[in-house]
């Protein structure tokens, strides 16, 4: 029954993936993060509205769900449905798990279908799937992070080597294909933030938040 196992891995996968922890936390501060700072309900936001443990917490635990997923959820629903699986098999359950928890974090059902970029979901599922690619992008996430303090800037410039680095650490066609998949849409839901970055107004880590320029007060001559 490998059709019901790919099924059910998918729902397990998406409900999991759905938690949306960060809007969560804010809750218990009394804070809806929705409108709040940039209105994302992911950990970098977190970050900004509810300081450094809450967002730390908010990190790992989308991390978490992710790597959940793929580690734990897969091979449960696998071994359940499909004994006899392939190591071809094996690995599309994980990959499905992990894309299914990704776009349960991105179009999380509880909030009308509008959660998170996506990033910390995808590092978890990129730990249990292609570690040693993870350790590259990090390293770029680190290093253009450091240079430009843009956390959008360095999520981008990661994702965006994902490919390359999963190339790189000799993993298999079908993961390089699905990387590529998760950097179009880790890219795609930063559409906002590169156009931010384009028109020179996206806020850097330790830098005063910008005011948008309709609601600085203008001087009467």
């Amino acid at each position: 029954m490998p059709i019901v196992g790919y099924i059910l891995t998918v729902v397990v996968g998406y409900f999991l993936g759905s938690i949306p922890s960060g809007f969560l936390m804010a809750k218990t501060r009394g804070i809806d993060i929705r409108a709040t700072g940039s209105g994302n309900i992911g950990a970098t936001n977190v970050f900004r509205a509810l300081g450094t443990p809450a967002g730390v917490l908010v990190l790992l635990a989308d991390a978490l769900k992710g790597w959940t997923a793929v580690a734990i959820v897969a091979p449960l629903m696998c071994d359940w449905t499909y004994a006899a699986a392939s190591p071809q098999a094996r690995e599309w359950f994980r990959i499905v798990a992990g894309l299914a928890a990704v776009l349960g974090h991105n179009y999380t059902c509880w909030l009308y279908f509008k959660g998170g970029k996506g990033i910390a979901t995808s590092a978890g599922v990129l730990v249990a799937l292609v570690p040693w690619a993870l350790l590259i992008i990090l390293g770029v996430w680190i290093i253009v992070f450091a240079l430009s303090r843009y956390v959008s800037l360095a999520s981008i410039a990661a994702s965006a080597t994902l490919p390359f680095a999963t190339w790189l650490t000799g993993c298999s066609s079908t993961l390089i294909i699905i990387t590529s998949a998760m950097t179009v849409l880790a890219i795609y839901k930063h559409k906002s933030n590169i156009q931010r970055l384009l028109q020179g107004t996206e806020n850097r880590i330790g830098a005063p938040a910008r005011t948008p320029e309709s609601e600085v007060p203008k001087r009467t001559l």
